[in-house]
C-alpha cells in the first residue's frame, strides 16, 4: 500500500528528530553511519527482496515495486535515479469519488482491464467462457544469478557478474492462469529487462489477446515521447511530441518491425536534451509486429508499454501451454537522451549481439547492386571485383540475380526460391567464380590481403514464377480463397511451417558449403499480407529465429548482414544473430545524415551498414561531393561502396583509395566506441558527432555543413565525453586540454553546400 502522511504528523516528526539530535548527537552520528553502510550494501546488491518489497539496483538507477497486501497486486514505487531505501513520503489518496477506483489511481506492474483500471491494459486474456477479466495476485518469487535464455526468442545474455534476475510468480485464482514476470538487471548499464510468461493452468482453452512485455507507470508529471518514424528510403526519422491526456502510440502491422515505426520508445521530461535531463528508453527485442502505447490517465499518471501488437496475436493456449513474450529492454538516464542511447549501444554490443564480428572492425566492401543491378555475367562481375580490389576494397558482394535454372533471375519477376546458380550467367559454377575473386589481392594497404566474397539471399520469399512455387504453392502465406497479393512480384513463404524452415536452412547452407563465402546479405522486400490467422505472425517469427539461430551457429565465420528493403527490420531481435543491418536503401549523403543520427537514438552505429553511392543519387537525384558521402558512410560500422567504379568521374575515383584508408582508421573507434551526438541535423545546419574509444585514448569527430554559410561567423562546437584534465592532440598538430575542447569548443570553416570534416583526437 502507499505510504501516507499529513502535515501535523510531519511537523511532529521533525520536532522529535530535532530534540533527539540535541540530546543524543552521538547516536545520530551512529545512525547516519549505519544508514550510509546500508546504502552502500543496497547499491552493491543488484536484487534486494525485503519481505514483499523488491528493489533492482544499478550503478545509477533504482527500480522498485511491492506487493499490495490487500489485493495481491504489484504496485510500482520508483523507476529512476537511485534512492536509498524503500521508504517514501507520498500523499494519501484519501476518499475516492467518481468512476475511477483505487486500482485506477495507482502505479501497477501488470495492469489488466475489467476490474476498474480504465487505462490501457498490459494483458488481456479471453477465457473459454468468453470473458476477459483477469485478477493476477502475487504468489511467490525467486532470485537467480545470471539470466536464463528465453525459449525460441532472441534475448540479452550475461554472466553471473553481469546480470541478476528476479522472477515474480503471479496467479489468477478465478481462471487458473499463471503469469511469471521476469526482471533482469544489468547494473553497469542501468538497464532492466523484462518478459512475461503466461501459462494456462486450467482445464479449458484460453486465448491471449494482448500481452505487453513491459508496462511502466511513471509518476504524476509532464513528459514528452520520442520515437523513430519513417517509410521506405526515409527510415529513422526522429519525432518528439508531448504526452497529453489519452492514449498515443505507434506500432507495426506489417508482420515485421517495419520502416514505418521502430520498436523503440523513449519518454523524457520536457526539459531533457541530448546532454541533460531524465530519459527512459524502451526497446523490444523482437522483429515482428509490435505496439508501443503511452497513456496519460485522468489522474495525471503516465503509462508506457511495449509488446506484441494485439491485432496480430490472439494466441491460443490449451491446458499446460505457455506463451512467452519477447523481452523489453528498459534504460534510465539522468544525463540526457545521449546518455540513454550510449547505455543501449553498449548493452546491445556486449550483451545482445552474439556474432564474433560484433566488436571487430568490418571489411570495406563493394556491393554490385547499384552499379550493375541485374545486368551482368561472369565477365562483368569478375571485372567489377578486379576494380574493387585495385581500389583497396576487402570484400566483394554479389547481389541479386545469380540464381535460377528453369526460371532464371534476370529481373525481379522470377526465380526467388530457386537457390541454384544460374548456369547461363555462370557456366563454370559459383565456386569457380568465388575462387577466382578470392584469389585477387586488395592493393590498398601496407599488408596485402586476399579479397573476400559475399552473396545476397532473400530466402523468406518466393516468386510465383519459380520451380519452388510450382512444386509447393501451399508454402506461400495465404488466407483461404482470398487472392494472394503480390508485391515486387513475390509472395511470402510461411516460415511458421517446419518444412519451410528446413528448406531455407538447407538451401542457404548448401550454397555456403560449396564455396568460400565470408559474408551474407539477408534481404526481405515486402510485408506480410493474407496471414491465415492472427497468431501466424508470431509463429512466423519463432520459425525465422530458429532459422537464424541454426545458420549462424553452423556458420560462425560468416559475417551476416540483415536487410529488409533497407531498414525495414532494423531491430534488437535481428541484432542477436546479425551484427549489422543495412540502414536504408536511400544512400543519398544528406538523407543518410538524418537516417543515421536518428537510428543511433536506439542502435549502436557499429550495427549500421552505410555505403557511398554514385551521383546523381538514384533516390533523390542530388549531387553531393564524394568526401561528404564517404564521411557520412564512415559513421556506420560497415563502410562500403555501392557503385561501379568505371562509371565514376576520374577525379572522384582517384580519391577512393585515400577515403578507404581513412575509413579503416576510423572504423575501430566507431565499432567499439561511445557516440556523443553534439548537434542534431533537425536542429542545426552543422550536425556533428564524436566517437570516443573504449579506453578514452582516441576520439573521432564527424562535423558537417549541410548548406552554404555566406558572409557569417562560423559556429563554435563544444565537444563532450573527453577527460577535462587531459590534453589532446588534434589532427596530429595543436595540443588542447579536454576542458578547453568541451567548455570553449572548436570552430572550422566549410566551403559551399555539403561540407564535411573528420578530425582525430589523441589523448596525451
Amino acid at each position: 500500500m502507499l505510504a501516507s502522511w499529513n502535515p501535523g504528523r510531519l511537523a511532529l516528526a521533525a520536532a522529535l528528530a530535532s530534540s533527539l539530535t540535541c540530546v543524543a548527537g552521538a547516536d545520530a552520528e551512529t545512525s547516519r553511519k549505519r544508514a550510509s553502510q546500508r546504502r552502500k550494501r543496497i547499491e552493491r546488491v543488484p536484487v534486494v527482496v525485503d519481505g514483499s518489497s523488491f528493489a533492482l539496483n544499478g550503478d545509477h538507477v533504482s527500480y522498485r515495486f511491492h506487493v499490495d497486501n490487500t489485493t495481491g497486486d504489484l504496485i510500482s514505487d520508483h523507476f529512476g535515479a537511485p534512492i536509498d531505501d524503500g521508504d517514501t513520503i507520498e500523499a494519501e489518496i484519501g476518499s475516492i469519488h467518481g468512476w475511477v477506483n483505487l486500482i485506477g489511481r495507482v502505479r501497477r506492474e501488470l495492469p489488466d482491464l475489467g476490474r476498474g483500471d480504465f487505462r490501457t491494459p498490459a494483458v488481456q486474456i479471453r477465457q473459454s467462457e468468453g470473458y476477459t477479466v483477469s485478477d493476477f495476485q502475487y504468489k511467490s518469487h525467486r532470485v537467480l544469478s545470471g539470466k536464463p535464455p528465453l525459449k525460441g526468442l532472441p534475448a540479452t545474455f550475461g554472466a553471473d557478474r553481469d546480470v541478476s534476475t528476479l522472477v515474480v510468480h503471479m496467479y489468477d485464482n478465478y481462471s487458473s492462469v499463471a503469469a511469471d514476470l521476469s526482471y533482469s538487471i544489468f547494473p553497469k548499464y542501468d538497464t532492466i529487462v523484462r518478459s512475461v510468461n503466461i501459462t494456462n493452468m486450467g482445464k479449458g482453452n484460453i486465448t491471449v489477446e494482448k500481452l505487453a512485455s513491459l508496462s511502466v507507470d511513471l509518476p504524476y508529471g509532464e513528459y514528452d515521447m520520442l520515437e523513430l518514424q519513417g517509410d521506405w528510403a526515409r527510415e529513422g526519422m526522429r519525432v518528439r511530441r508531448k504526452v497529453d491526456f489519452g492514449t498515443q502510440g505507434f506500432g507495426s502491422t506489417t508482420g515485421y518491425s517495419s520502416h514505418l515505426h521502430n520498436p523503440f520508445l523513449s519518454v523524457v521530461t520536457p526539459e531533457s536534451t541530448e546532454s541533460q535531463g531524465e530519459a527512459w528508453g524502451f526497446s523490444l527485442v523482437y522483429s515482428g509486429s509490435f505496439a508501443a502505447e503511452v497513456e496519460k490517465g485522468s489522474q495525471g499518471l503516465t503509462r508506457a508499454m511495449i509488446g506484441f501488437n494485439p491485432s496480430q496475436l490472439s494466441w491460443p493456449l490449451g491446458p499446460g501451454e505457455s506463451l512467452v513474450s519477447p523481452e523489453a529492454v528498459a534504460v534510465f538516464s539522468d544525463t540526457g537522451i545521449g546518455g540513454m542511447s550510449r547505455k543501449l549501444h553498449s548493452l546491445f554490443r556486449k550483451h545482445l549481439m552474439k556474432s564474433k564480428f560484433a566488436s571487430q572492425p568490418r571489411p570495406v566492401l563493394l556491393n554490385s547492386w547499384e552499379g550493375l543491378r541485374f545486368d551482368y555475367n561472369v565477365s562483368t562481375i569478375y571485372k567489377l571485383a578486379q576494380e574493387s580490389a585495385n581500389l583497396g576494397v576487402k570484400l566483394f558482394v554479389l547481389d541479386d540475380g545469380w540464381f535460377g535454372v528453369k526460371h532464371p533471375r534476370v529481373n525481379d519477376r522470377a526465380g526467388l526460391g530457386d537457390w541454384e546458380v544460374n548456369p547461363e550467367r555462370f557456366p563454370d559454377g559459383l565456386k569457380r567464380l568465388v575462387d577466382n575473386i578470392t584469389d585477387l589481392g586488395s592493393g590498398n594497404s601496407s599488408c596485402s590481403s586476399k579479397l573476400e566474397f559475399g552473396l545476397w539471399f532473400e530466402p523468406e520469399m518466393v516468386n510465383p514464377n519459380s520451380s519452388l512455387y510450382e512444386k509447393h504453392p501451399d508454402w506461400a502465406l495465404h488466407a483461404g480463397k482470398h487472392p494472394r497479393t503480390e508485391r515486387r512480384h513475390q509472395l511470402v513463404l510461411n516460415v511458421a511451417l517446419p518444412e519451410v524452415q528446413e528448406f531455407i536452412i538447407d538451401s542457404v547452407a548448401g550454397i555456403l558449403n560449396t564455396s568460400h563465402i565470408g559474408y551474407v546479405k539477408w534481404d526481405n522486400n515486402r510485408g506480410i499480407h493474407e496471414a491465415p490467422s492472427p497468431f501466424t505472425d508470431h509463429k512466423y517469427m519463432l520459425g525465422l529465429y530458429h532459422v537464424f539461430d541454426t545458420l549462424t551457429k553452423r556458420f560462425p565465420d560468416v559475417l551476416w548482414e540483415g536487410c529488409a528493403s533497407g531498414g525495414g527490420r532494423f531491430d534488437p531481435g535481428i541484432l542477436q544473430y546479425f551484427p549489422q543491418v543495412w540502414a536504408s536503401d536511400n544512400t543519398d549523403g544528406l538523407q543518410r545524415v538524418y537516417i543515421q543520427f536518428g537510428t543511433s537514438l536506439a542502435y549502436p552505429p557499429s550495427a549500421m551498414g552505410a555505403h557511398v553511392s554514385a551521383v546523381p543519387n538514384r533516390q533523390t537525384g542530388r549531387m553531393t561531393p564524394i568526401e561528404f558521402r564517404a564521411h557520412v558512410a564512415m559513421m556506420g560500422g560497415s563502410f562500403g561502396l555501392e557503385l561501379n567504379p568505371e562509371d565514376m568521374p576520374a577525379e572522384d575515383k582517384a580519391k577512393i583509395p585515400d577515403l578507404i584508408r581513412l575509413a579503416e582508421k576510423v572504423n575501430p573507434v566507431v565499432v567499439k566506441g561511445d557516440m556523443w551526438r553534439l548537434s542534431l541535423p533537425e536542429e542545426s545546419n552543422w550536425p556533428a558527432a564524436l566517437f570516443v574509444s573504449e579506453d578514452g585514448k582516441q576520439a573521432v569527430l564527424f562535423y558537417f555543413q549541410l548548406r552554404a554559410n555566406v558572409n557569417n561567423s562560423w559556429p563554435v562546437l563544444r565537444l563532450q565525453g573527453l577527460d577535462a584534465k587531459a590534453s589532446y592532440k588534434v589532427d596530429g598538430n595543436q595540443t588542447v586540454s579536454g576542458a578547453t575542447l568541451m567548455n570553449k569548443g572548436i570552430s572550422y570553416s566549410f566551403d559551399g553546400d555539403f561540407g564535411s570534416r573528420v578530425v582525430f583526437l589523441e589523448k596525451q
